[in-house]
């Protein structure tokens, strides 16, 4: 009797513990966890995959500092913060040997010294775009030739920006901050930073709504409260597919971009199953369609194969190194906290 007990308390525990799914949690930009590529994963693994997504770099680097790290398995910081991520223990290290696809990756993207580290490599290219500038067809019958348009009197409470620093870097941009140097908008003396404010101060009168979603961009767009923003192209796809006059452009400045990483966390307690899904990620087919759904450009150059030749010109894969040479990648900016202080101070500002 005892016996029979006995395994029947086994049997139960074991059917438990092996009906419960494991979950891995993801801290990720709007687009990377859709079911379109996600359920595969899940249907693969036997697990679920649960994501919270992040409306700014520095709100991933906020909730990672202050304590909730260990809540998530996988991020996807962009170039601006992976290096602070890296070196600041937030992340593990990584072990290439457990990534098959590691070396289709973009030599050009492996090869940058954004995640690299104590001589470790903490995360993987994954996708990379620029901001460009996103408008209304209607309103623009030809694309706006600068940045500068956005200061037209005439648009006065029909545009959106960012809550990013990438809103004060377009005006450093339309200041001629950039020029020779790009990566000089990143580190602003004070000068600079005053000036910038100030101009971004002038724009104000143009803003109707700061976004901090590309749900509520696509929105303003498309609720007609808005006719131009500085955007990305996931808003882009997500306008076009619902047949808005949707146009997309980088003026003359340039514009600057981002390479989207993915890590996994220091705290994360399911380091296995977030290596399968890096690697899943990294796969020439998961790329694709993750192309599909955000209009990103892939880190595989392999995904562009399995594209037809109107996307890879879309999405500007026939001519990757010029098109490259007009997006100034974001870097690791040293004064960070006193951007975040020129952009707080502006939006504050009445």
């Amino acid at each position: 009797m005892r016996l029979r007990l006995f395994a029947l308390i086994f049997l139960t525990t074991f059917t438990l513990s092996c009906s419960k799914k494991p979950t891995l949690n993801l801290l990720v930009w709007e687009g990377y966890a859709d079911p379109s590529f996600i359920k595969a994963f899940e249907e693969q693994n036997h697990c679920k995959v649960s994501a919270s997504y992040m409306g700014s770099s520095d709100e991933l680097v906020a909730k990672l500092r202050g304590g909730s790290a260990g809540n998530y398995d996988v991020i996807s910081p962009s170039s601006d913060v992976a290096t602070m991520i890296s070196e600041g223990g937030l992340a593990a290290p990584l072990e290439l040997s457990k990534l098959g696809s590691y070396n289709e990756l973009s030599a050009r993207l492996r090869l940058m010294p954004l995640v690299r580290a104590n001589s470790q490599i903490y995360g993987v290219p994954f996708m990379w775009g620029p901001n460009p500038l996103i408008y209304d067809t209607t309103a623009f019958p030809e694309a706006p030739a600068s940045w500068a348009a956005l200061w037209d009197p005439q648009l006065k409470n029909k545009l959106s920006v960012w809550d990013d620093l990438s809103t004060v870097y377009m005006a450093a941009q339309v200041l001629g901050y950039d020029k020779p140097d790009p990566s000089h908008l990143y580190d602003l003396s004070d000068t600079e930073l005053e000036a910038v404010k100030n101009k971004l101060l002038a724009l104000k009168p143009n803003i109707r709504k700061i976004w901090t979603s590309g749900g509520e961009l696509t929105n303003l767009f498309q609720n007609h409260e808005v006719v131009a923003a500085m955007g990305w192209p996931l808003m882009t796809n997500q306008l076009r597919q619902a047949n808005f006059p949707v146009g997309e452009t980088i003026p003359k400045e340039n514009t600057t971009g981002w390479i989207d990483h993915l890590m996994i966390t220091a705290g994360s307690e399911n380091k296995e199953l977030a290596y399968k899904f890096l690697e899943y990620m990294i796969e020439a087919q998961t790329q694709k369609k993750v192309t599909d759904v955000t209009g990103y450009a892939p880190a595989n150059p392999k995904a562009s194969q399995l594209m037809t030749p109107e996307q890879q010109k879309n999405l500007h894969l026939d001519n990757v190194d010029d098109y490259q040479k007009r997006i100034y990648f974001w870097q690791n900016v040293p004064r960070r906290a006193r951007y975040n202080e020129i952009w707080n101070e502006v939006k504050a500002a009445q």
